[in-house]
Protein backbone atom coordinates (compact mmCIF):
# COMPACT_ATOMS: atom_id res chain seq x y z
CA UNK A 1 0.00 0.00 0.00
CA UNK A 2 1.20 3.54 -0.95
CA UNK A 3 0.99 6.76 1.33
CA UNK A 4 -1.19 8.68 -2.10
CA UNK A 5 -0.24 12.37 0.05
CA UNK A 6 3.21 11.49 -0.90
CA UNK A 7 3.41 10.95 -4.02
CA UNK A 8 4.65 13.44 -6.62
CA UNK A 9 1.95 12.05 -9.33
CA UNK A 10 -0.88 12.90 -7.04
CA UNK A 11 0.57 16.17 -5.57
CA UNK A 12 1.00 17.76 -9.61
CA UNK A 13 -2.23 15.92 -10.41
CA UNK A 14 -3.71 18.38 -7.68
CA UNK A 15 -2.19 21.06 -9.13
CA UNK A 16 -3.59 20.45 -12.51
CA UNK A 17 -7.24 20.76 -11.06
CA UNK A 18 -6.51 23.81 -9.63
CA UNK A 19 -4.97 24.84 -12.98
CA UNK A 20 -8.38 23.49 -14.77
CA UNK A 21 -10.50 25.16 -12.42
CA UNK A 22 -8.95 28.36 -13.09
CA UNK A 23 -9.27 28.09 -16.92
CA UNK A 24 -12.93 26.98 -16.73
CA UNK A 25 -13.79 29.71 -14.57
CA UNK A 26 -13.69 32.02 -17.83
CA UNK A 27 -15.51 29.78 -19.94
CA UNK A 28 -19.26 30.81 -21.30
CA UNK A 29 -22.13 30.35 -18.82
CA UNK A 30 -23.68 27.92 -21.33
CA UNK A 31 -21.10 25.87 -21.12
CA UNK A 32 -21.41 25.17 -16.99
CA UNK A 33 -22.94 21.66 -17.81
CA UNK A 34 -20.89 21.14 -20.83
CA UNK A 35 -17.62 21.52 -21.44
CA UNK A 36 -16.56 23.49 -18.07
CA UNK A 37 -17.89 20.18 -16.01
CA UNK A 38 -16.28 17.70 -18.37
CA UNK A 39 -12.97 19.47 -17.88
CA UNK A 40 -13.84 19.18 -14.02
CA UNK A 41 -15.06 15.86 -13.66
CA UNK A 42 -11.89 13.99 -15.80
CA UNK A 43 -8.97 16.54 -14.12
CA UNK A 44 -10.45 15.75 -10.25
CA UNK A 45 -10.63 11.82 -11.71
CA UNK A 46 -6.69 11.93 -11.80
CA UNK A 47 -5.50 12.66 -8.48
CA UNK A 48 -8.71 10.66 -7.17
CA UNK A 49 -7.54 7.50 -9.14
CA UNK A 50 -4.28 7.47 -8.11
CA UNK A 51 -5.34 7.95 -3.87
CA UNK A 52 -8.20 5.37 -4.49
CA UNK A 53 -5.69 2.78 -6.25
CA UNK A 54 -3.02 3.38 -3.28
CA UNK A 55 -5.50 2.06 -1.03
CA UNK A 56 -5.02 -1.28 -2.67
CA UNK A 57 -3.22 -4.66 -1.33
CA UNK A 58 -1.79 -5.55 -4.82
CA UNK A 59 0.35 -4.04 -7.08
CA UNK A 60 -1.77 -5.30 -10.06
CA UNK A 61 -4.73 -3.46 -8.50
CA UNK A 62 -3.21 0.04 -8.41
CA UNK A 63 -1.82 -0.35 -11.50
CA UNK A 64 -5.39 -0.84 -12.66
CA UNK A 65 -6.31 2.72 -11.32
CA UNK A 66 -3.24 4.52 -12.56
CA UNK A 67 -4.61 3.12 -15.93
CA UNK A 68 -7.97 4.90 -15.53
CA UNK A 69 -6.07 8.11 -13.93
CA UNK A 70 -4.39 8.45 -17.19
CA UNK A 71 -7.13 7.45 -19.52
CA UNK A 72 -8.55 11.22 -17.41
CA UNK A 73 -5.87 13.06 -18.23
CA UNK A 74 -5.72 12.41 -21.95
CA UNK A 75 -10.20 12.92 -22.06
CA UNK A 76 -8.89 16.61 -20.39
CA UNK A 77 -5.90 16.89 -23.08
CA UNK A 78 -8.66 16.14 -25.63
CA UNK A 79 -10.92 19.00 -24.05
CA UNK A 80 -8.28 21.27 -23.53
CA UNK A 81 -7.97 21.04 -27.53
CA UNK A 82 -11.66 21.59 -28.17
CA UNK A 83 -12.27 24.47 -25.98
CA UNK A 84 -9.01 25.74 -27.95
CA UNK A 85 -10.64 25.59 -31.05
CA UNK A 86 -14.10 27.00 -29.66
CA UNK A 87 -11.63 30.14 -28.32
CA UNK A 88 -12.78 28.86 -24.87
CA UNK A 89 -9.25 29.04 -23.80
CA UNK A 90 -5.75 30.54 -25.04
CA UNK A 91 -3.28 28.75 -26.50
CA UNK A 92 -0.63 30.18 -23.98
CA UNK A 93 -3.11 28.98 -21.20
CA UNK A 94 -3.28 25.42 -22.98
CA UNK A 95 0.16 25.05 -23.61
CA UNK A 96 1.30 26.07 -19.71
CA UNK A 97 -1.52 23.45 -18.88
CA UNK A 98 -0.66 20.90 -21.43
CA UNK A 99 2.78 20.90 -19.74
CA UNK A 100 2.14 19.44 -16.66
CA UNK A 101 -0.38 17.14 -18.04
CA UNK A 102 2.08 15.98 -20.42
CA UNK A 103 4.81 15.36 -17.35
CA UNK A 104 1.88 13.51 -15.10
CA UNK A 105 1.02 11.37 -17.96
CA UNK A 106 5.18 10.11 -18.15
CA UNK A 107 5.23 10.12 -14.74
CA UNK A 108 2.27 7.89 -14.10
CA UNK A 109 3.32 5.37 -16.76
CA UNK A 110 6.53 5.30 -15.37
CA UNK A 111 5.46 4.76 -11.75
CA UNK A 112 2.63 2.48 -13.83
CA UNK A 113 5.42 0.41 -15.22
CA UNK A 114 7.59 -0.03 -12.30
CA UNK A 115 4.77 -1.45 -10.43
CA UNK A 116 4.44 -4.28 -12.83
Amino acid sequence: MHQFKELLIWKKSRILCSEIYNATSNFPTEEKFGLTNQLRRASVSIPSNIAEGSSRHSNKDFSRFLEIAIGSAYEVETQLLIALDLGFITSENTLKINTLLQEIIKMTSKFRADLI
